[in-house]
C-alpha cells in the first residue's frame, strides 16, 4: 500500500488525473485515478491504477477499435472455447470482389480439407502460444457460386493479465491465392521467355504469343498487327480515335470453335476515343468487359465478331516498343472461369511488354531483309533477254529462314557482232558486305566483257580485282571477301560457246533431243586465291540447246552432299524440260523442286536457250594487202547487200568497208579479211594482223588523213575493235529498220 502521496495534474485522458503513491517497500509508483462522488455527495470513490497499465488498455482499445473498423482485413476475436466473440466480417464484406472470409464464419464456408487445417492451427495457438503468420487456404464466398478465393489467416493467442490464455485473435487477408497465382506467373514468364521471339517472322511471333497465353491465362486470344510492321516500316503514332490500320494476324483458343470472330487478315475498325484507349496508347493493360470492348471500336457489326462466345471478362494490351504501338493483345476468359484481376494484368502488360521486343525485331529484320533483297534485286539484270544469240531467262531466290542475304548473280551480256556472255556468280559471306562484292564484281565483268576478252583472261583481270578489293577492306572481313564465277561467250555464227570457271560448279546442256548432261570443265581456283591460270573449254552447241548455270545454293540440299544434289539437278531437268514449255515454266519448276523451301544460300538460276544465225546470213571474203583491193571489197559488199534486199544501206556500208579496208592495206598489211552478218542490224568486220589499237581522233584542217575512223564513227551506229588469237578485228553496226526474214535459224 501507497503511504504517500503527491499530486502532480491531469492524466492521460479527460477527467483523469495523475498522482505518484509510495508504496510501502519504499518504490514510487505513478498512477491514473478518477474521483467520482457518491449519492450522498459527501463521499467520494477513487479509482486508481498505474499509469502504465491505463496506457496500454487505452491504446489497446483504439487498435482494436481501428482494425474493426478496417474492410480490407478481417478481424475475429474468439474465446477460451473458440467461440467467435467479436468480427467485423459480415455477409455484406464477405460477398464484395475482394471478400475477406474467415473460415469459422457460418456464411463464407472453407474448403473442407482447409477448414479442418484452420481448425487444427487455432487450437494449437491456443494450447501453445506459438502464432501462425499467413496460413493459405481457399474459402467459397456465400454469394458467387462455385467461385473460389484464397485467403491469408494469421492468428495470435490472446492472454490475461496473469498469462492464462483468455482466447485466439485472427486476422484474414485476401490474397487471391497469392502465391499459387505468383508461382504460376512466374511459369507463364518462363514460358514465354522460351517460346516468344524464336522467330524473326512477325506472323510466326504472333502466333507464338498466343499459344502461350491460351489457355494458361485465358479461353480465347487473338493479336492484331500494324500493316506497316508487316513491311519493316514503324506504324503511325495514333493519339485518341482514329483508324489504327491494323490487322488479326494470329488467334488461338482453348476450344474447338472461334464462332463469328474475325480471323487473320481481316482488318480492324476505327476506334472510338475512350479512357481505356489511352491508357493502351501508352502501353498500359486494360481489363475489360463485353459492353467496353464492343464501346471501342466503330463499327456496325455484331458483337460476336469483338467478343467470343460465352467471354465475361477480357484484357486488351498493347505491343508497345520505342515508343510505338506496334499492335494490340486481346485475351478472354469464358464460360465459369474467375475474371481477370490486376495481378494478371499486370502480368499480360509483362509478357506484351517481352513479346513487343521480339515483333520489333522481327520487324527490324523484315525492313533489313527487304532492303538487302530490293538492292540486291536492283543490282541483278533483266530476268528475260531475247537477242540474235539467245533467249535467257533467270531466275533469283533470297535465302530464308532468319539467314541474310548473300552475293549470287547472274547476267546476259550482249557482245559485238551478235554474240553474248552468260555469267553467274556466288560471292562469299552474307549481308551487304556481300551483296556490295558482288556489285563490285558484276560491274567489273561487264567492263571487261565489253572488251572482248577471253573467257580465262578475263577472270584473271576478276582475280585480281577481288584480290585488290581484300586489301582494301577491314581486316574483320577480309576472309569474306572471295568468289566463285562461270563466264561463258558465245558466237550464234559459229555456234562456238568458250567458257572458263572460277571455282565454280560446271553447267548443266540439255540438248535439242532432251537429252541432259553435266559439261566438264577444268575448273580453276575461286576469286581471290591468285597465283594459278584459268582454263578454257570449247564446245559447239546446237540451235536449240538450253544451258542451266547456277549457284551452289541450288545443289546443296539439307544433306550438304553437293554431288546428291547435282544428281537431283540433273534428274529435275531432265523431267521438266521433256515436258516442253517455256524457259520461265522449265526454271520455275525446278526451283519448285527444291528440297528445302527455306533455302539457306541464295540461288541463281540463269536459263540460256542459244540460237545459231542462218548460214545466208553471213557473208566473208579475204584480201590480200593491195590498194587495188579496195574496189573490189566495195563491189562484192554491194552485190551481197543487194542480194539481201538491202540497197539503201549499200552507200553508207560501201563508205566504211572502203575506210577501214584502206585503213587495214595501210597500218597492218595483209591478209585482210571482211565479214558481213546481217540481223536486225547490219555489222562489218575488218580483220587484220596487226595488234595496234585504232584511236579516233579530230584532224586538223590542214592534216592529209586521220579522218577515217571518225567517219566511219559518224556512219555506224557504234563500232569497235577486239584482239583474236593473232591480229586485230573492227566491227561497225548499222541498225536496220526491220528485222529481215530468216535472219536467225532456230532449231528446237
Amino acid at each position: 500500500m501507497a503511504s504517500s502521496s503527491q499530486c502532480i495534474g491531469a492524466g492521460p485522458s479527460s477527467g483523469e488525473e495523475r498522482a505518484l503513491l509510495r508504496h510501502r517497500s519504499g518504490d514510487t509508483i505513478e498512477v491514473a485515478f478518477q474521483t467520482l462522488p457518491l449519492e450522498n455527495r459527501t463521499e467520494f470513490l477513487v479509482l486508481a491504477a498505474p499509469l502504465r497499465r491505463v496506457a496500454d488498455w487505452e491504446q489497446g482499445a483504439a487498435l482494436l477499435r481501428a482494425l474493426l473498423a478496417q474492410d480490407r482485413i478481417g478481424v475475429s476475436i474468439y474465446d477460451a472455447d473458440l467461440r467467435l466473440v467479436r468480427s467485423n466480417i459480415t455477409p455484406e464484406l464477405s460477398g464484395r470482389p475482394a471478400a475477406l472470409l474467415d473460415p469459422r464464419q457460418g456464411e463464407a464456408r472453407a474448403a473442407a480439407d482447409d477448414a479442418e487445417a484452420a481448425d487444427t492451427a487455432l487450437h494449437r495457438v491456443l494450447t501453445t502460444g506459438v502464432p501462425v503468420i499467413g496460413h493459405e487456404q481457399r474459402t467459397r464466398p456465400p454469394r458467387i457460386p462455385g467461385r473460389q478465393r484464397y485467403t491469408s489467416l494469421s492468428a495470435v493467442r490472446l492472454e490475461g493479465i496473469h498469462g492464462r490464455p483468455t482466447g485466439v485473435a485472427t486476422l484474414v487477408t485476401d490474397t487471391g491465392g497469392r502465391y499459387r497465382s505468383h508461382q504460376r506467373h512466374l511459369d507463364l514468364l518462363h514460358q514465354a521467355s522460351a517460346h516468344i521471339g524464336r522467330s524473326l517472322d512477325v506472323k510466326r511471333t504472333a502466333q507464338d504469343l498466343v499459344d502461350v497465353l491460351v489457355p494458361a491465362l485465358g479461353d480465347v486470344a487473338w493479336v492484331n498487327v500494324a500493316e506497316a510492321v508487316f513491311d519493316g516500316d514503324e506504324p503511325p503514332k495514333l493519339v485518341g480515335a482514329g483508324d489504327p490500320h491494323l490487322r488479326r494476324t494470329a488467334i488461338a483458343s482453348a476450344g474447338p470453335r472461334l464462332g463469328a470472330l474475325l480471323q487473320p487478315g481481316a482488318a480492324i475498325p476505327p476506334y472510338r476515343d475512350t479512357p481505356g484507349l489511352r491508357r493502351l496508347q501508352h502501353g498500359g493493360a486494360v481489363i475489360i468487359d463485353p459492353a467496353r470492348a464492343v464501346a471501342l471500336v466503330n463499327s456496325a457489326e455484331p458483337i460476336q465478331r469483338f467478343v467470343p462466345e460465352h467471354g465475361h471478362s477480357g484484357m486488351w494490351a498493347p505491343l508497345f516498343a520505342r515508343g510505338l504501338v506496334l499492335g494490340t493483345v486481346t485475351l478472354w476468359r469464358t464460360g465459369e472461369a474467375e475474371p481477370f484481376e490486376q495481378d494478371d494484368a499486370d502480368l499480360l502488360t509483362e509478357i506484351t511488354s517481352r513479346a513487343a521486343l521480339s515483333v520489333d525485331n522481327a520487324r527490324r529484320y523484315t525492313r533489313e531483309h527487304r532492303a538487302a533483297v530490293a538492292l540486291q534485286q536492283r543490282l541483278l539484270p533483266r530476268t528475260t533477254t531475247d537477242t540474235a544469240a539467245a533467249e535467257t531467262v533467270g531466275h533469283y531466290l533470297p535465302a530464308a529462314g532468319g539467314a541474310e542475304v548473300s552475293g549470287d548473280w547472274f547476267d546476259a551480256i550482249p557482245l559485238p557482232s551478235l554474240r553474248a556472255a552468260f555469267v553467274v556468280g556466288d560471292v562469299v559471306g552474307r549481308g551487304l558486305h556481300a551483296t556490295a562484292t558482288m556489285s563490285s564484281l558484276r560491274t567489273a565483268v561487264y567492263t571487261l566483257a565489253d572488251l572482248e576478252m577471253d573467257p580465262d583472261e578475263l577472270l584473271t583481270h576478276l582475280d585480281d580485282l577481288v584480290t585488290h578489293l581484300a586489301t582494301e577492306t577491314d581486316q574483320t572481313h577480309q576472309d569474306a571477301i572471295g568468289a566463285t564465277c562461270l563466264y561463258a561467250r558465245y558466237d550464234p555464227v559459229s555456234r562456238r560457246c568458250t567458257m572458263a570457271s572460277a571455282g565454280h560448279p560446271p553447267p548443266i546442256l540439255i540438248q535439242p533431243d532432251g537429252t541432259v548432261r553435266l559439261l566438264d570443265l577444268a575448273p580453276g581456283p575461286p576469286l581471290g586465291v591468285g597465283g594459278m591460270p584459268f582454263e578454257t573449254t570449247t564446245l559447239e552447241l546446237d540451235p536449240g540447246s538450253v544451258l542451266a548455270l547456277y549457284t551452289d545454293g541450288l545443289i546443296e540440299g539439307a544433306d550438304h552432299d553437293p554431288a546428291a544434289g547435282l544428281r537431283r539437278l540433273i534428274d529435275r531437268l531432265t523431267a521438266h524440260s521433256r515436258q516442253g514449255g517455256s524457259l520461265d515454266v522449265l526454271g520455275r519448276a525446278v526451283l519448285d523442286d527444291v528440297a528445302d523451301p527455306s533455302p539457306r544460300d541464295d540461288i541463281a538460276l540463269l536459263l540460256v536457250h542459244v540460237r545459231a544465225l542462218a548460214p545466208d546470213a553471213t557473208a566473208v571474203w579475204e584480201f590480200p594487202a593491195d590498194p587495188a583491193v579496195v574496189t573490189e571489197a566495195r563491189n562484192a559488199v554491194t552485190r551481197q547487200l543487194g542480194a539481201w534486199g538491202l540497197d539503201e544501206a549499200v552507200f553508207t556500208t560501201e563508205l566504211i568497208v572502203s575506210e577501214l579496208v584502206t585503213n587495214a592495206i595501210r597500218y597492218a598489211g595483209g591478209p585482210v579479211g571482211l565479214r558481213l552478218i546481217r540481223h536486225d542490224s547490219l555489222i562489218c568486220e575488218i580483220t587484220d594482223p596487226s595488234n595496234t589499237q585504232p584511236r579516233l581522233r579530230r584532224a586538223r584542217t590542214t592534216d592529209e588523213g586521220g579522218r577515217g575512223l571518225f567517219l566511219v564513227a559518224q556512219l555506224a551506229g557504234r563500232w569497235g575493235s577486239r584482239y583474236g588469237q593473232s591480229g586485230k578485228t573492227i566491227w561497225a553496226e548499222q541498225s536496220l529498220a526491220a528485222d529481215p526474214a530468216g535472219a536467225f535459224a532456230d532449231v528446237k
